[in-house]
């Protein structure tokens, strides 16, 4: 939790409080009152993972309504000073919030800046989100809500920005983070690695990667840079699995267009998380995955097409609410089956028609496709349920058995044209489809995406869904995809 070190908040005000953006998910994530144009972090690794990091966190914002006071998520550090316009600020912590009275209000539309000085602490329950810690170094995975473990903002993907992240860490250490390295300096026994996206990126999707690490890089479509992170150790074990990703792109490219960012590659980490995760232009995944050798390698593919897929489908087109998150998780699993039939003979119907038959069962005990029930209380990641990958994939092999393949795959490629680098809805889905298929499918699609039973499959009759056992709503272990 935050500590305010600072002078609480003047008696003029009604006492801070936390807020939200009305997520019926999430309800205290996200603020209003403000859009971030960008986020400008520095952290300094002092080479024990275990440490708190001093942080400088930089926000660069726009007004949309008065703003006599602000609310930042922010837990698990201490703030030190905050500024608002280079003017100190007070401040308060409520909650997961940390809230800032600016010396002066700001106005409707008016552009500020605020910068909080803070710790950024690593330690704490394993797999809350946030900060992982690997075998050498410090990772991030902070789906769903867990950015503001590890920095101030605006954490929820409705107010995407830009990013530039400074690390300063020992020098003898690797550091890589979302986009492109655009410097580097070393002073003494430290070195400063700055990264800058391209494109704005949604706050849970940040990256920031320190360890004994190994940048293996080659080229990917069109001269796309492809930069893979891996335990040094482990570099010549794995180049057997990095070096199929150009052809993952190529794939994913004939299927939806072209990859949407400047760069891609896997961050492997020596962590066990129980997940692979779609960090932005550095999608996270557990050395365990490509070493244990107990998995088909089939599917350790599909599981990597599965985060690249992301990139289009989650990180450039990015849900509007938590409750859009089946656009993301359908999608990448959609790919990710699609993947297997196409190069390892894995029927996509067999697996859509198993999804059919477990369907109802999944309904029932997480909520439909596009209206989730809320994660358990102090589980987050329980949120990610099947009824939201193969119960979402599902949905999109229902539409293209009802319009058909060429309108569908005419849809996904306007989609991800259509919403690139913003956010998207499920209303937003449902009219573009019913565009591309020339008719309403407003109805069709409620059924699917809201209704508690399963509807029938076109063009499969006969396909049942096997009803739940009475009384039985329990929510199924989480996916460890994310």
């Amino acid at each position: 939790m935050a500590a305010a070190s600072a002078g609480l908040l003047g008696a003029a005000l009604p006492s801070p409080q936390p807020l939200g953006i009305g997520d019926p998910l999430f309800p205290q994530l996200g603020n209003p009152g403000y859009d971030v144009l960008a986020y400008d972090i520095a952290f300094t690794y002092p080479g024990d993972n275990s440490k708190p990091l001093d942080a400088l966190t930089k926000i660069d914002a726009r007004a949309t309504d008065r703003l006599d006071r602000l609310n930042l998520d922010f837990t698990h550090g201490t703030v030190r000073a905050v500024e608002v316009d280079g003017r100190p600020a007070e401040f308060a912590v409520s909650g997961e919030d940390l809230v800032i009275e600016p010396s002066r209000a700001v106005a409707p539309g008016e552009r500020f800046r605020v910068a909080v000085t803070h710790t950024s602490d690593p330690a704490g329950p394993k797999n809350t989100g946030g900060w992982v810690r690997t075998g050498d170094g410090l990772a991030m995975a902070n789906q769903a809500d867990a950015a503001h473990r590890v920095f101030p903002g605006n954490d929820h993907p409705a107010d995407k920005a830009y990013f530039t992240f400074r690390v300063t860490a020992p020098k003898d250490l690797t550091v890589v983070a979302n986009g492109e390295l655009v410097a580097r300096a070393l002073s003494g026994d430290t070195r400063t690695w700055t990264y800058r996206g391209a494109r704005p990126m949604a706050t849970e999707l940040a990256q920031v990667s320190i360890g004994r690490s190994t940048v293996v890089r080659r080229t990917g479509p069109h001269g796309l840079p492809v930069r893979d992170v891996v335990p040094s150790a482990d570099a010549d074990r794995l180049e057997p699995w990095l070096k199929r990703t150009p052809d993952h792109l190529e794939w994913m490219e004939r299927k939806v267009g072209r990859y949407p960012f400047e760069t891609y590659g896997l961050l492997v980490a020596d962590a066990d998380t129980g997940f692979e995760l779609e960090t932005q232009t550095l999608s996270l995944f557990e050395r365990s995955l490509f070493t244990r050798g107990t998995l088909p390698e089939w599917y350790v593919e599909s599981i990597m097409v599965h985060e690249l897929a992301h990139h289009w489908f989650g990180n450039s087109v990015s849900p509007h609410r938590w409750s859009d998150l089946w656009l993301n998780e359908g999608h990448a699993t959609w790919y990710e089956a699609l993947y297997a039939e196409e190069t390892a003979k894995q029927p996509l119907e067999r697996r859509m028609h198993q999804a059919y038959l477990d369907s109802d069962r999944w309904r029932a005990a997480g909520g439909p496709p596009a209206a989730p029930r809320p994660p358990a209380a102090g589980q987050k990641i329980s949120l990610f349920r099947p009824v939201v990958y193969d119960g979402s994939a599902l949905v999109l092999y229902a539409l293209r058995q009802e319009i058909g393949k060429a309108a569908f795959e005419r849809l996904e490629r306007r989609w991800v044209d259509q919403y690139a680098h913003g956010t998207a809805s499920t209303d937003d889905f449902v009219r573009l489809a019913s565009e591309e298929a020339g008719r309403d499918l407003t109805a069709f699609m409620k059924g699917w995406l809201y209704g508690e039973h399963t509807p029938k499959m076109p063009g499969h009759p006969d396909w049942r869904s096997k009803a739940p056992a009475k009384g039985s709503t329990k929510a199924p272990a989480p996916s460890a995809k994310r």
